[in-house]
């Protein structure tokens, strides 16, 4: 119940966020966008499938879910991404998992969409499936270890405060 809660409240706070970035680029800032509408629902598939793997993440690892997603979805991601440095300079490594790490896969949908008339030729089909198989992974990977711990009895760890530390008047 709580990673279906979580997935939802991911998925409420993915069309505030896809909302505002649209709002500053678009209109603060002055990106020029042709496809606006697919851009934003584009945007808003890929955020939901990051934050469905952030949760997946938080149910596999617990507390210590936050640095680990960091880790793959950050510093993993920008070298391998080929939107900041291209992939030719880069070591083999990144290029190996710019074939799998969403933040390629996610740079070449929206330049496809920015800068070759969303074609799906140049980049966007890769980019959809790639969308539609992170999703589905994280929602798999997600709800089979919050199962996994309810059938084994285990629980999470979360600090609780001790009987010293109760706030006046509780």
């Amino acid at each position: 119940q709580t990673l279906l809660l979580k997935v939802v409240m991911t998925a409420m706070i993915t069309v505030l966020t896809t909302t505002l970035v649209m709002v500053a680029t678009i209109s603060i800032l002055g990106m020029d966008a042709a496809h606006i509408p697919l851009l934003w629902i584009y945007s808003y598939c890929a955020g939901l499938a990051v934050g469905l793997g952030v949760q997946a993440i938080n149910a596999a690892f617990g507390g210590i879910g936050q640095l680990v997603s960091m880790f793959v979805f950050i510093a993993l991601g920008l070298p391998s991404s080929g939107a900041t440095v291209p992939l030719q300079a880069v070591p083999g490594f990144y290029r190996l998992l710019s074939l799998f790490e969403p933040m390629r896969q996610l740079s070449d949908g929206v330049r496809a969409i920015l800068f070759f008339d969303a074609r799906a030729d140049a980049g966007l089909t890769r980019a959809w499936t790639m969308i539609a198989i992170g999703t589905a992974l994280a929602l798999l990977v997600g709800f089979t270890m919050t199962r996994f711990y309810e059938r084994r009895g285990l629980e999470r760890m979360t600090p609780q405060p001790s009987g010293g530390d109760r706030p006046p008047g509780a």
